[in-house]
């Protein structure tokens, strides 16, 4: 399903709304070019899931973690070359733990890597600077119908 947003306000705000209501156990994988706004998103996400730590992307530290209603994981693998990196950091015991939530920016970079159920939001810009498009599709049987629910509101 995709959803347009016609601002960052909106992009912050939808994160926000499924900060809310996601279940423990999720994996969400975010992916799209530099700048269309995953940080923007998790922002969000973190705000929604009740996270009052500044959230930032992980980009040097490979993963940061934040409490709020769920335990965030949050991952950002844009800087690693290699696939056998994500050892050397626990990413794999940290990634298919079913407590909390798992993050993971730039998760296309190593596809194989990833846990077996997830949901992926593909962000890129739309029309405009402002606009942004998400798309969500999931993988592996990860349940989606929450968000499914939540977005048919969204696309009213």
């Amino acid at each position: 399903m995709e959803i347009v947003t016609k601002s960052p306000e909106e992009t912050d705000g939808l994160a926000y709304r499924i900060g809310k209501i996601v279940p423990e156990g999720t994996v969400l994988c975010l992916t799209g070019n530099l700048g269309a706004g995953k940080t923007l998103f998790t922002e969000g996400l973190c705000r929604g899931l009740g996270v009052t730590a500044d959230v930032t992307s992980p980009t040097f530290n490979l993963m940061n973690v934040y409490e709020g209603r769920l335990s965030v994981r949050h991952f950002d693998l844009y800087r690693l070359e290699d696939e056998s990196e994500l050892e050397e950091f626990g990413f794999y015991e940290y990634a298919e733990a079913d407590d909390g939530l798992v993050l993971i920016e730039w998760a296309d970079k190593f596809p194989e890597a990833l846990p077996e159920k997830y949901i992926r939001i593909h962000i890129e810009r739309g029309e405009d600077e402002s606009e942004r498009r998400l798309n969500f599709t999931r993988a592996g049987g990860a349940d989606a119908a929450w968000l499914r629910e939540l977005l048919s509101q969204e696309g009213k």
